[in-house]
């Protein structure tokens, strides 16, 4: 290991954030003397090697994804996140950096702080072409090709460049093709989120082309092979001496498509994935695409071009890709996969077969030339000695780094790499590369050894491979499972929307005193009658909402949810859960309350984890999670039913319990504002010593009714009529979901009085009347059912509670074949004009208050409150 010290130069520090830059982002590109760095951040720098400081620091608008750098147009072009492609002119720079125009100075960046550099903005106008989609670029000749992210494809566009000085700004698209993806680019809501890993771009050129003759060391671009460049691209292309550009995308895919035949598909225009070619699926994300010579070449002989495709993918994947003779003698593509220990940061191609490449540990190589003779584009008379069949990489005592370029190499078979590490410096290492470690051929018993643990560890990553895909496979089995019967259940519950439902859920509401106080409960009661089981990721959804049940589905407005894992609900199985309803801090309790409970199954909490890639990323350096692979809504939800909660359920009657089964006493209610001004106007020495005795001098009880026919009453009650009066079957009706129903139909009452919520009393009182003008044949036998309260608020929730579960009672008798009576219908349009009458006045008297002082409006209000007790009492009838 001694021939692989590296001699290490620390040539700057720059600054990074806690935990060190994370790789994908920051790059390194060398031009002569100059290097330009970028760590990820708004800031690219530009490092003098020969004065050894940094010269100038330049400012982009939004974080630099990716820099290239033109030679040719003296122009270095680099892409902002979500702001688009941006030029800057190396000769300006130079004249900017003598002049010392920066708009401030950033010493903090550099170790010893001297000497200061400028750190100058760049200019909104130097926007080359404003993108907010795009992720990669690179620059060949006269063209500008770009990647970008759509919401289902990535597209590859391609605009010209113009000459050198002319408008830097690219002339007009010239061709545009969609590149086929396996994963969901936009989010939840369609809106497009930003790449965990960007997409890899690069051209590749025949010899002989033009193409790349302005590269710079560094940017994305190289020569290939004639024979491998024909297998790989086409015949096409070959004829045409068409670079190509070849793309690694996040989800695995290399592809590729023929530069010429985009730039004429708008002059032919034909299927335009036929444009596009995918090489290979390395099943990661791909973070590298190079190629490198791995033949040995003469002494004498000229360099020649590289004759392999290599792809490196984020998990340690390696593809390579050379030509080959086949045994029919067939001149083939020879694809080679290996395994390396990863994830791999960054990787860079070198002469003599040698891939460089860094993990979070350290800078690792490896070595693909073969060792042989010289290849030639000729049937051998024995095959050819190929790509080797097993791949050593060897630490080369660097710690981690983000970014890498070979900067220059020596033909005794060193290199000088330039880097950024992890921590924010720029190191410029030089390698001894001794052939003796890197060929197989002459190894020594130490070096064979040493390959042959790493032999061993290779076995086991393939075993520990295999058990992760085994795992893997087996949650997603299960995660099938479950999901069966997730449908199975959905399919149950959606064709018995009528009639008895398999899976059901009751609700009932009662009071409880819990620590001293008088709480409003529901039960929520689940069933599950059907052959079916609830398991994992099912939960009962409940939701109180104030108020009637909503006539839109999705208002929510002061609703409260409660989530209850099921866990495990099977055939014939229950569970009950208790929901506090009320009252609040303030005492008071909104009525009425629906209560409505529904099955929620969770696809994430099943299928989220089934879905999530089989090996989790071991790298602590890259700020990377999962891909949102489920939309927000990730749940499938199964409405069982829907309770109101009202006036009738909430009364309490502490006056019926019986001496053995007292019922508990009652906390005191809120005081009520008018309470309190009456009590002070009679002063602590009145006589009436209550607030009841105050309501009943000051405020008399306000009084509704409502009368029923009594025939429609009798279809209605049917079997529980019998053996009572009419008034008491009425009031266990009316009381039928109340916890003192039981009392009240025992004593066989047909007047009770009750305590509502906020302690005030409430009256009911049921008796049957003869009604007289209504009816031509003669009077008419009705039920007249009176609501009596001192409070307002509380004997309109008993009117609204009474005059809802009436509307239920006509709408199911309506749906009866039963004749209505012969009415007077002048009596009739008579009281409806009456009613009229009233409604006007009550508007009239509304307007009034809101005009007159205070003298006139007691008269305005009494007058109000009078035409108010009219219409709680009307002279309709229900029939």
């Amino acid at each position: 290991m001694d021939c692989l010290a590296p001699r290490v130069d620390y040539l700057e520090s720059f600054r990074c954030p806690l935990g060190g830059l994370a790789a994908g982002k920051p790059r390194v590109l060398c031009h002569g003397a100059e290097i330009f760095v970028s760590t990820g951040s708004e800031l690219v720098y530009v490092y003098d090697q020969e004065g050894r400081l940094l010269t100038a620091v330049y400012r982009f608008p939004g974080q630099v994804w990716h820099l290239e750098l033109s030679a040719l147009r003296r122009l270095l072009y680099v892409l902002c996140a979500q702001k688009g492609i941006y030029f800057l002119s190396l000769d300006q720079a130079s004249r900017s950096v003598n002049q010392g125009d920066g708009d401030d100075r950033d010493s903090e960046d550099s170790e010893d702080n001297e000497p200061p550099y400028a750190v100058i903005p760049v200019d909104p106008d130097a926007c080359l072409l404003p993108d907010d989609t795009l992720c990669t670029f690179t620059v060949v000749d006269d063209m500008l090709i770009t990647l970008a992210q759509g919401p289902a494809q990535w597209k590859l566009q391609l605009f010209e460049c113009p000459c050198p000085g002319e408008d830097a700004r690219p002339g007009g698209q010239v061709g545009e093709v969609e590149l086929s993806t396996c994963s969901p680019l936009a989010g939840a809501l369609g809106e497009l989120t930003a790449p965990h890993f960007l997409p890899v771009l690069c051209c590749v050129s025949p010899p002989g082309s033009c193409t790349l003759h302005s590269c710079t060391r560094g940017s994305g671009g190289f020569f290939l092979e004639q024979a491998l460049f024909g297998l790989l691209f086409g015949v096409d292309a070959s004829l045409l001496e068409s670079p190509v550009i070849v793309c690694g995308l996040p989800d695995g895919q290399l592809c590729c498509v023929v530069l010429k035949t985009l730039v004429t598909s708008r002059l032919s225009p034909g299927d335009p994935k036929a444009l596009v070619k995918i090489l290979h699926h390395l099943e990661e994300p791909v973070v590298f695409i190079g190629a490198l010579k791995t033949e040995s070449l003469p002494e004498d002989a000229e360099d020649t071009h590289p004759d392999c495709l290599v792809a490196l993918g984020h998990g340690g994947r390696i593809l390579a890709i050379k030509a080959s003779w086949d045994e029919a003698g067939t001149l083939v593509p020879e694809l080679r996969g290996y395994r390396l220990p990863g994830p791999v940061l960054c990787a860079a191609c070198g002469r003599g077969g040698r891939v460089y490449h860094s993990t979070p540990s350290e800078l690792c190589v490896v070595d693909l030339a073969q060792g042989g003779a010289p290849w030639k584009p000729v049937q051998p008379s024995v095959a050819p000695g190929g790509l080797p069949s097993l791949l050593c990489p060897a630490g080369l005592g660097i710690g981690s780094v983000v970014t890498l370029s070979v900067a220059s190499e020596v033909p005794e078979g060193g290199a000088r790499l330039l880097a950024l590490s992890a921590r924010g410096r720029l190191l410029m290492c030089s390698l001894d590369l001794s052939s003796e470690l890197l060929c197989p051929a002459e190894a020594t018993v130490a070096s064979t050894g040493q390959k042959i643990k790493e032999l061993l560890s290779g076995i086991g990553t393939v075993s520990e491979r295999v058990s992760s895909l085994k795992r893997a496979v087996e949650q997603r089995n299960k995660a099938l499972t479950c999901l069966n019967e997730a449908m199975n259940v959905s399919c149950v519950l959606l064709a018995s929307r009528e009639g008895p439902r398999p899976i059901s859920c009751t609700t009932t509401a009662a009071w409880s005193r819990p620590q001293l106080r008088d709480v409003l409960t529901a039960t929520c009661r689940l069933e599950n009658n059907s052959g079916l089981g609830l398991d994992r990721g099912w939960a009962l959804c409940v939701r109180v909402l104030p108020g009637a049940p909503p006539t839109d589905p999705d208002a929510t407005g002061s609703a409260t949810t409660y989530t209850v894992p099921v866990d495990r609900l099977g055939p014939g199985d229950r569970r009950e859960v208790t929901l506090p309803l009320g009252p609040g801090e303030d005492g008071a309790l909104d009525l009425p309350l629906t209560v409505s409970c529904a099955l929620h199954y969770s696809l994430r909490e099943v299928v989220g984890g089934a879905l999530a890639p089989s090996e989790p990323s071991e790298d602590l350096s890259l700020d990377v999670c999962p891909p949102a692979v489920l939309p927000e809504q990730d749940g499938i939800c199964l409405p069982l039913s829907e309770h109101t909660v009202d006036m009738l359920q909430c009364l309490r009657f502490p006056g019926l319990a019986t001496p053995h089964t007292q019922a508990p006493g009652l906390l005191s209610p809120v005081c009520d504002p008018v309470d309190t001004f009456l009590g002070a106007l009679l002063g602590p020495h009145s006589e009436l010593g209550g607030p009841a005795s105050l309501r009943a001098k000051f405020l008399p009880p306000s009084v509704a009714t409502i009368k029923v026919s009594a025939e429609l009453l009798r279809a209605t009650l049917r079997d529980s009529h019998s053996g009572t009066s009419l008034g008491c079957a009425t009031l266990q009706w009316l009381l039928a979901e109340n916890t003192a129903l039981d009392v009240v139909r025992a004593q066989r009452l047909s007047s009770v009085q009750g305590v509502a919520p906020d302690g005030t009393d409430v009256h009911l009182t049921i008796r049957e009347v003869a009604v007289t003008p209504l009816c031509a044949a003669g009077p008419m036998q009705t039920v007249e059912i009176q609501v009596e309260s001192s409070s307002l608020r509380s004997l309109c929730s008993t009117h609204h509670a009474v005059i809802g579960r009436l509307q239920r009672m006509v709408v199911e008798q309506a749906t009866q074949s039963s004749s209505p009576p012969d009415l007077r219908v002048q009596y009739l349009r008579q009281i409806h004009v009456n009613h009229e009458t009233l409604l006007r006045e009550v508007r009239t008297l509304r307007d009034r208050l809101c005009t007159e002082d205070e003298a006139s409006s007691c008269a305005t209000a009494e007058r109000l409150l009078q035409v108010y007790r009219q219409l709680r009492s009307p002279s309709l009838l229900l029939v």
